[in-house]
């Protein structure tokens, strides 16, 4: 079943699929000006200082921490040392890549996301890829909408929201305290049944109080590793830029890797990670109490520079400075290895917290967006059974094969990127339009202002 399953997602994620994103994020990137560049300061000056007048149901800080609770999870932990373990040291190069261009898709959806938003019929606001579908595209187009919402919701309770999480919190607390998986998935379902069953409010507060708090200490644990392995990081450096296109053969158990696999594993766990162009984050976007798809738009593009250019960087050059990656062990026992390699014991103990809060919170953040698009199809009338279904589907994920469930992930991500990718391309001049009004009124204002 494995070898099938490896089949498809060679042909989910082949070609025409990695084109398509990277095509897309090379197109809106050149057509709003190197946008992410220029706009990325006042990007981070709106994260706090937003307007938050609109009509929505939580802060824009809210909807951006339950975003990259999302998305800050085994991504940036496992996903990166699970694509440098098969595609070499140059797979963090196109991770690089596809989170540069990925931060021009990310501004596209969260823009898309206020700009097409509607209620739902409890009052609670609705966006996201299958309502811009709609909305944006016409009702000739709900098909593709409905594949959307289908795909999003499969990713959620087979995919990224469930299985993945679960399987990388219940093997690295079973290896660092000896506690049996099943035990720590029963636990875990529980503790998620009470957070959904409350709804998005509770969600976002729990988002914002352990988002910003973990990625802080992750990052300084992860500065602490390339600190005291500082001799290696410029030779880590020339190893990720030249293996990027040459690829690397090494020794000690790695085979070897070309350049095709350092880009696909690289691209993939990259959009993995940081769901630029998944659409996954403009449905919390959605949610953001601001009636600005401009600012909200450049709200949501600051969470994949914060997953992928600065948590999954220092992830993948801790993992080459102490050149664990050659050795035997993948997935979170390789990254766990880097921590215990400087911090001895108490280093996988670290890991451990942080990557079953990372988790969690992801779990947390997909159960919203499946929700999204499981009312999308079928109405809010039969929510409480999706969020049961969802718990349920936490604690199977504590007996799912690693190896299977990252193949899983992979093919339904490609299967919810396809119809958004098509949306954007297609809504892209009504963006770049309003994008280029939106600063052209701002700096006609400023001039104003100056010569008053």
């Amino acid at each position: 079943m494995v070898e099938w399953m490896l089949r498809v997602k060679d042909f989910v994620w082949g070609a025409p699929l990695l084109l398509l994103l990277v095509g897309t994020g090379f197109y809106l990137t050149v057509r709003l000006g190197i946008f992410q560049m220029r706009r990325l300061p006042m990007a981070f000056r709106l994260i706090l200082s937003g307007d938050e007048s609109g009509q929505g149901d939580v802060s824009s800080f809210a909807a951006l921490c339950t975003a990259l609770a999302a998305t800050v999870g085994t991504g940036n932990i496992v996903g990166v040392a699970t694509a440098i373990k098969a595609g070499g040291p140059g797979a963090l190069f196109w991770m690089w890549v596809a989170a540069f261009l990925g931060m021009a898709t990310k501004y596209a959806e969260g823009f898309l996301a206020i700009r097409y938003r509607t209620k739902d019929a409890d009052g609670n606001s609705a966006g996201g890829p299958m309502h811009y579908i709609l909305l944006g595209m016409g009702e000739k187009r709900r098909p593709l909408a409905v594949f959307f919402a289908v795909s999003g919701l499969l990713v959620a309770v087979f995919g990224m929201g469930t299985f993945t999480q679960v399987n990388a919190i219940t093997t690295s607390i079973e290896n660092s305290f000896a506690i049996d998986a099943r035990l720590v998935g029963f636990i875990l379902a529980i503790m998620v049944g009470v957070i959904v069953f409350r709804g998005i409010q509770t969600i976002s507060e729990v988002a914002t109080a352990v988002v910003p708090f973990m990625a802080i200490i992750y990052i300084l644990a992860t500065i602490g590793i390339l600190f005291v392995h500082r001799d290696n990081l410029l030779p880590a450096l020339q190893q990720v830029f030249s293996s990027a296109f040459t690829g690397t053969a090494m020794t000690g158990g790695f085979a070897g890797a070309t350049m095709r696999m350092a880009l696909q594993n690289g691209i993939a766990r990259g959009v993995f990670s940081n769901e630029s162009g998944l659409g996954s984050a403009p449905i919390a976007a959605a949610a953001a109490k601001s009636d600005k798809p401009v600012e909200q738009g450049l709200i949501s593009m600051t969470g994949t520079f914060i997953d992928t250019l600065i948590i999954c960087s220092l992830t993948g050059l801790s993992i080459v400075v102490t050149g664990k990656w050659t050795g035997v062990a993948d997935g979170v026992h390789l990254t766990q290895s880097v921590f215990t390699s400087t911090y001895a014991q108490w280093g996988g103990m670290i890991l451990t917290v942080l990557l079953a809060l990372f988790a969690f919170t992801t779990i947390l953040g997909w159960n919203y967006y499946g929700e999204r698009c499981f009312e999308f199809l079928f109405g809010t009338k039969y929510l409480k059974y999706y969020r049961l279904f969802f718990t349920v589907m936490v604690l199977l994920g504590a007996f799912i094969e690693l190896k299977l469930v990252w193949i899983i992930a992979d093919i339904v991500n490609g299967l919810m990127a396809l119809p958004n990718l098509i949306a954007l391309l297609a809504l892209s001049p009504v963006i770049i339009l309003e994008t280029r009004y939106y600063f052209m009124k701002q700096d006609r204002d400023k001039k104003e202002m100056r010569n008053v």
